[in-house]
């Protein structure tokens, strides 16, 4: 009977952990899949305009599209939230980015590929938006560590959907099948989900400012500006840095791999940083240092394409990727709430991706006009050095004064109103 009631025990313990486990295996694989649909289009790009008649700029719009429903439905999400429950909008919406993919299977023309993509963007909006939020309410005491592991995988399916597209392509004859073969890890992402999320904690004990009292802040309005201007860089690259390189020569797959490059890259990146940032509370420091690396890579790009091209992906890819999980941890560590916080970081995200869907375009009608992707490249290196301007105005001192809120009862709330959860930084 004691060892019966030994193992009892043991199970009883180890249950948790593995629960804790499985939980962190979602959050990464959900990450993994709200990339590769964007990333997976740059390598077979030649493929899809010959088949389906797009432009250039038409084919922009299979980035611009779902970069647009990211701005809009960020600013939604909140409320579809509380209306459906956290898990089941979840689970929609990767059911959603499943059934996206798997259309492009079927898809010949170019309406036929925005369809898809602004499908596929709807899903990704909803789940980006309020997955910073689940983060910050599940692992209070490891904020900046688990958004690194999800930035991180957001890296590592977008490099995997610039490796295999063009592998499934070729193997298959297809490159339909190559962008739609995405729908097959989605699925699984599904089945986690809806297994090892948690169930909605409803009641909130705290008075919650409304949205408009956000957008009232300054501070909301700066974060949604660096984080458009980062991520416009994000874009660009996705579009067309294998174009760009396929004009110099280069097939799909080996553009492809360098593009699978720079998203290893940016992985370990946002993998890495948050962990070496997490002594200090002033992560300013270290976005500079993004801010350095991709203003060199895109310098390469620019004025010697052709010199290093490895380095450039590889300086790009870590200065977007690390830049991404810092700026996604310092609007969480804002405030202490994980609701206000997870408002707060839907409301950056969706005028950042407002901001961030126009670049790809601008690139585009910028290479038309000049033959060149160089005035694009030049255009990033300006947006570079705005940001590394903003970013001097992030200082942690400053959270405090920065998001007085204002309730629907008329009150202030700020970053002290709510409870904070200890060892929130994750320091």
């Amino acid at each position: 009977m004691q060892i019966g009631s030994a193992d009892a025990k043991t199970a009883t313990r180890a249950e948790p952990v593995l629960l804790r486990f499985m939980l962190v295996a979602t959050v990464a694989l959900v990450g993994a899949n709200l990339r590769p649909f964007i990333t997976s289009i740059g390598p077979l790009a030649v493929s899809v305009q010959n088949d389906t008649g797009l432009s250039l700029q038409g084919l922009s719009l299979l980035t611009l599209v779902p970069m647009l429903l990211m701005g809009v439905m960020a600013f939604i999400a909140p409320t579809l939230q509380r209306a459906i429950g956290t898990r089941r909008l979840v689970v929609a919406a990767l059911l959603v980015i499943a059934g996206g993919c798997a259309l492009r299977m079927a898809t010949a023309s170019g309406w036929g590929m925005i369809m898809t993509a602004a499908l596929i963007g709807l899903g990704v909006a909803i789940v980006q938006a309020i997955f910073p939020g689940i983060i910050k309410r599940e692992f209070p005491r490891h904020v900046g560590p688990m958004m690194g592991l999800y930035s991180a995988m957001l890296m590592i399916g977008g490099a995997l959907g610039a490796l295999v597209s063009p592998i499934v392509s070729a193997l298959t004859g297809s490159w339909a099948i190559g962008l739609a073969c995405f729908a097959l890890p989605a699925m699984v992402a599904v089945a986690l989900a809806f297994v090892f999320l948690p169930a909605d904690i409803h009641g909130g004990q705290h008075v919650q400012p409304t949205t408009r009292a956000f957008l009232a802040r300054p501070r909301t309005w700066l974060l949604m500006l660096c984080f458009g201007l980062v991520n416009g860089g994000y874009s660009s690259i996705v579009a067309w840095f294998a174009p760009a390189y396929q004009e110099y020569g280069w097939n799909a797959a080996a553009s492809g791999g360098l593009l699978a490059v720079l998203a290893v890259s940016q992985a370990v990146s946002a993998l890495t940083l948050p962990v070496l940032a997490r002594k200090g509370l002033d992560r300013r420091p270290w976005i500079w240092l993004t801010l350095a690396m991709q203003g060199a890579g895109f310098a390469g790009l620019a004025f010697a394409p052709g010199l290093a091209p490895l380095s450039w992906a590889v300086a790009l890819g870590a200065g977007l990727g690390g830049c991404f999980a810092l700026v996604m941890i310092v609007v969480l560590e804002h405030l202490p709430d994980p609701t206000q916080a997870g408002t707060l970081s839907a409301l950056m995200q969706g005028g950042g991706f407002l901001i961030a869907s126009v670049p790809a375009w601008l690139v585009a009608a910028l290479h038309d006009f000049t033959g060149s992707y160089r005035a694009g490249w030049i255009w990033h290196l300006v947006s570079v050095a705005i940001v590394a301007g903003l970013t001097s105005r992030l200082a942690p001192a400053g959270y405090e004064r920065a998001m007085q809120l204002r309730t629907r009862a008329g009150g202030l709330i700020g970053i002290k109103s709510a409870p904070a959860c200890p060892a929130t930084s994750a320091r």
